[in-house]
């Protein structure tokens, strides 16, 4: 569980500010330590081990900055703040998508049809949680089959790993 932070800090991560698991969940809310975004976040722990909470801007923007091109982040952003910081951060690699939660979805679904990672505009935290939660699933689909289709190309059964040309191997990859 992430402790309370003082207005102008941010929830606490490992030591070093290592996470050893790249996907995390960014959280730039004025209310970031209200009772009904700690149950969102209590129900998004199932499947994101790392949520760090920000109440300001410039802090959010220059952490994710900061982060390394192979971490994946999704973001959860007030309205206000996420029209401040959306423009800035669209762009990066690490943020994969992001989540507008506000009360007003008609006014931030006008700004946010510019930003192709903005998944979603809603106002309701049950289905910023399920939609969050399913996003998140559908990306581990498609992270995983590289990992689980490795030593599966041109290989049968029976037929050892040890027996695969590589060069042939090769040009089964796509590197980003």
């Amino acid at each position: 569980m992430v402790n309370s932070v003082p207005p102008n800090s941010s929830s606490i991560v490992p030591a070093n500010n290592q996470n050893f698991e790249i996907f995390s969940l960014i959280w730039l809310d004025q209310d970031v330590e209200s009772q009904y975004i700690q149950n969102a976040e209590n129900k998004l722990r199932s499947n994101i081990n790392l949520i760090k909470k920000f109440l300001y801007v410039k802090k959010c923007q220059q952490y994710v900055e900061d982060l390394s091109p192979a971490d994946r982040v999704v973001m959860i952003v007030s309205g206000g703040l996420g029209q401040q910081i959306v423009p800035s951060i669209h762009k990066l690699r690490q943020v994969i998508s992001i989540y507008v939660y506000c009360m007003n979805k008609e006014r931030n679904k006008r700004w946010s049809k510019y930003f192709t990672k903005v998944k979603g505009v809603i106002n309701e935290v049950d289905e910023l949680v399920s939609q969050i939660n399913t996003d998140r699933q559908i990306q581990r689909n498609l992270d995983e089959p590289f990992s689980h289709n490795l030593f599966n190309v041109n290989c049968g059964n029976g037929t050892s790993t040890s027996d695969i040309n590589l060069a042939d191997l090769g040009t089964h990859f796509i590197v980003d």
